[in-house]
């Protein structure tokens, strides 16, 4: 029995922990999102390929080494050496080569190719790590959201509890004769409208959870939920900075910023590109090849055979040549062909640039073109961002002085709303002016809890172009 037991008791606490809901922090949805989102996915593909482009720039200094062969069966009128008849006959033949090039000189192209490349790696990483930037801050924006739905959804819960505990306390008051009938309709209709707000404020909570496991690519959006935090309202320096410090801050880390400049140094190094097509190119080639037959071929024998040319006119004596015996004999063997037939070639080969078209000259120009795009869009950048954080600042403070109205305003409903309730409690006030007081209290707790979020986030904008790290 006791093992038993024990054994229920095991099963019940796995139960127990396995139906608890994973709740995720600012930090752990930052982290899922930066694995799983697409885009950051598609700019670490385009550093991979910007590595692939430098490992190109890379081979341009390396040698060319190519080798090539050929078998040949030629079929057509030819010599029958064995009786010397002409016959459509079918030869055979393989050839085989190989060369070797490199370039000595070509208006350090290959330099500057490889010096491009590495500035394109840097271009890519700054870019890869400024949408990390950008996917972090979204995330933030969308977690503060998830934070704000859930606590509106609490205020409207504690305002949806006091509807009930006035509908039961006048429904009392009405059976002790203090009130009458007529009070409890808008104590009713106050109670019905609590209940709607709940159901728009639970409503609003869920889909900002499921956005949010959208953003993180997380599909159990039913029990997806964030970490429960007592957040309050941070108390940050960064007010006290003026914007031109955060600005000039913001100039020596932002990775667009660093994009811009590197796009620039890219635009330089692609005009020296294209002036070294201007210059004269200077490469190296060795060249080797060999020749294989397949066909027979004619052996001496080491005799001679006399042969009659003519006949002396005076006498009529023959007139006899010597030419050597040969036979006929099968193709030399593979191996020794291939190395009584090759061949070797090598040499320098310039090549100067005299006339083209004017196709270099004008690629030149648009290269130029170029440059002043990147130093205009690097201008347009930094004038961007200036006016971005000045926007962010003037938000910030904004939002932090909205916010502290709004704590007075709710100080004062609230004062308010404990006052109409006592009046009402004494028949002093009807229920329409109770309601109205309360539902005053009710929108200063809702634009209140409005203002906090709205202040922090606008606060961790302030402070993510000031280099802070974003974390609530």
């Amino acid at each position: 029995m006791r093992t038993l037991l024990s054994f229920l008791l095991s099963l019940t606490v796995l139960t127990t922990l396995s139906a608890q809901v994973k709740k995720y922090t600012l930090e752990e949805c930052v982290l899922i999102a930066l694995e799983k989102n697409i885009s950051i996915q598609q700019s670490e593909l385009d550093l991979e390929g910007a590595e692939i482009d430098k490992a190109d720039a890379y081979g341009n200094f390396f040698p060319r080494i190519n080798a090539q062969s050929q078998h040949i069966w030629n079929n057509g009128l030819s010599q029958n050496i064995t009786n010397g008849l002409i016959e459509n006959l079918t030869t055979q033949f393989s050839s085989f080569g190989g060369n070797v090039g490199v370039t000595l000189f070509s208006g350090k192209q290959n330099t500057n190719q490889l010096a491009r490349a590495n500035l394109n790696i840097i271009a890519r990483q700054y870019q890869l790590e400024d949408m990390k930037d950008d996917i972090s801050l979204f995330v933030a924006n969308s977690y503060l959201q998830v934070m704000f739905n859930k606590e509106l959804e609490q205020v409207q819960r504690y305002q949806l509890e006091l509807a009930k505990q006035e509908l039961e306390r006048t429904q009392l008051r009405i059976e002790a004769g203090v009130q009458t009938q007529v009070e409890i309709y808008e104590i009713e209709a106050n109670l019905a409208a609590q209940e709607q707000a709940l159901v728009q404020a639970e409503n609003a909570s869920r889909l900002s959870r499921i956005s949010l496991a959208q953003l993180l690519l997380i599909t159990d959006y039913e029990t997806f939920d964030i970490a429960d935090v007592d957040y309050v309202v941070p108390l940050s320096q960064i007010l006290l900075e003026q914007p031109k410090n955060i600005y000039e801050k913001a100039l020596t880390f932002r990775n667009d910023i660093k994009v811009g400049a590197t796009n620039i140094e890219i635009a330089k190094k692609d005009i020296d590109l294209a002036k070294g097509s201007l210059m004269p190119t200077l490469s190296a080639f060795y060249n080797y090849n060999t020749r294989i037959s397949y066909s027979d071929r004619f052996l001496e024998t080491g005799n001679l055979i006399e042969t009659p040319i003519g006949v002396v006119k005076e006498n009529g004596a023959l007139v006899v040549s010597q030419f050597p015996e040969r036979t006929v004999a099968d193709p030399l063997p593979f191996v020794d062909q291939f190395r009584q037939n090759d061949g070797h070639s090598y040499g320098l080969s310039l090549n100067i640039p005299i006339f083209n078209g004017l196709s270099v000259k004008n690629n030149i120009k648009r290269r130029k073109l170029n440059l002043k795009r990147s130093e205009n869009q690097f201008e347009q950048s930094k004038l961007d961002l200036e006016n971005t954080i000045n926007q962010a600042y003037n938000n910030a403070q904004g939002a932090y002085k909205f916010l502290e109205a709004s704590e007075k305003t709710l100080k004062a409903r609230r004062e308010a709303y404990l006052m109409a309730e006592k009046q009402f409690e004494a028949g002093v006030t009807n229920s329409y002016d109770f309601i109205q007081t309360k539902q005053r209290y009710e929108i200063a707790a809702s634009d209140n809890v409005r203002a906090k979020y709205d202040y922090i986030f606008k606060l961790k904008v302030l402070e993510f172009y000031f280099g802070l790290e974003i974390s609530i």
